[in-house]
């Protein structure tokens, strides 16, 4: 019997810390857990204390208690400042684990009913396989092409849920070499609980090697090229000069102006929406129903190759300047109709007005 039960004593109360920020969660979560039980504690003895005290044999008349302001201070006060406690330890946990470093590398991922897609900077591909560099912040950007997914890695602390229509990001540091689990934490379907992955990480000589031996197909901004010319994106978005279509050429991460008068910025969630839906949001000077909607027509995975070729025409927007207030793209109209860059002396050089139709 006894023997049966060995494997108990190999079962982990909590998964590996395998990540920077892995210890910090940690405590506090303990943290948490040890108000939550302290004050469980508390309530539940002052119940039974109370009961005792007060039960009608020895009380059978209860006297009207007029209260005490120094109790009601107390037990308002105290909890009141644990809680901020609380709410500043998650808030500060909350925004380091907000913005990846610089020098993240970023790999995209794709939830689908039942398995999660990776896709390399290099290109490189695998399903329910993601392997990382000890030491390397990685950004992931992940998408879904059916319904909402959730991106659990428990040794490295880190958990996002992935919704279609938009993208989610979240970063890690792994910290030591091993073998973790990857899961969907969000019900998904009847085989939910079959999407599940692992997470590799290896020394950096062993990643080297492992990217050697990989194997791919061009990089994903070369092979976003191949999709652009393709799918004909070529004959309206010219790069060498203005076509019918804006100019894609130091498009990323730039500030657009819209024929409504917004001013958004042209991030990865903006150049999918341009490439799904163009209608959505019209650029200024530029008239709708020119480009078609290729909704349906290209995959997640597609999408987030268009998206590398498009960030591969900016290569000067450093990732920390990412959300950087700059002069808005502004595109007007030449006398014989078709559209033209301003005079802004960015655009003249680099006509950067790379929006949607």
């Amino acid at each position: 019997m006894f023997a049966d039960l060995r494997f108990l004593a190999d079962l982990p109360l909590f998964p590996p810390t395998a990540s920077s920020i892995a210890h910090d969660v940690d405590q506090l979560y303990f943290f948490l857990v040890a108000v939550s039980g302290v004050m469980t504690i508390l309530i539940f003895a002052a119940v039974i204390y109370f009961a005792f005290k007060y039960h009608r044999s020895r009380h059978p008349h209860p006297t009207q208690i007029e209260g005490s302001t120094k109790l009601e201070l107390t037990w308002s006060i105290l909890p009141f400042l644990i809680m901020l406690v609380m709410f500043w330890w998650g808030t500060k946990l909350f925004f380091r684990n907000a913005q990846p470093p610089a020098d993240a590398m970023e790999i995209f991922v794709t939830g689908k009913q039942w398995m999660w897609k990776i896709q390399y900077p290099d290109g490189g591909r695998e399903i329910n396989e993601l392997h990382v560099a000890v030491g390397q912040p990685v950004k992931m950007t992940m998408a879904s092409e059916d319904v909402i997914h959730s991106f659990y890695i428990p040794a490295f602390r880190v958990k996002h849920d992935v919704v279609p229509g938009h993208y989610d990001t979240i970063w890690f540091t792994p910290t030591k070499p091993g073998h973790y689990h990857l899961f969907c934490t969000e019900y998904c379907g009847n085989q939910h609980a079959s999407m599940i992955g692992w997470v590799d990480v290896l020394d950096q000589q062993q990643y080297a090697e492992w990217q050697s031996g990989a194997g791919t197909q061009g990089t994903m901004a070369e092979q976003g090229q191949k999709q652009f010319e393709q799918l004909g994106c070529a004959t309206c978005h010219l790069l060498d000069q203005q076509g019918r279509g804006p100019n894609l050429r130091g498009l990323y991460n730039k500030p657009v102006l819209l024929a409504d008068g917004r001013i958004v910025l042209a991030d990865d969630g903006y150049i999918r929406e341009s490439i799904l839906d163009p209608n959505a949001k019209i650029v200024a000077n530029f008239q709708p129903g020119i480009m078609p909607v290729f909704k349906g027509q290209v995959t997640e995975e597609g999408v987030m190759q268009l998206i590398a070729f498009v960030k591969s025409l900016s290569p000067n927007t450093p990732a920390s300047q990412q959300g950087s207030q700059q002069p808005p793209i502004v595109i007007a109209p030449q006398a014989g109709g078709g559209p033209a860059p301003t005079s802004n002396s960015n655009a003249s050089k680099t006509p950067a007005n790379a929006q949607r139709k």
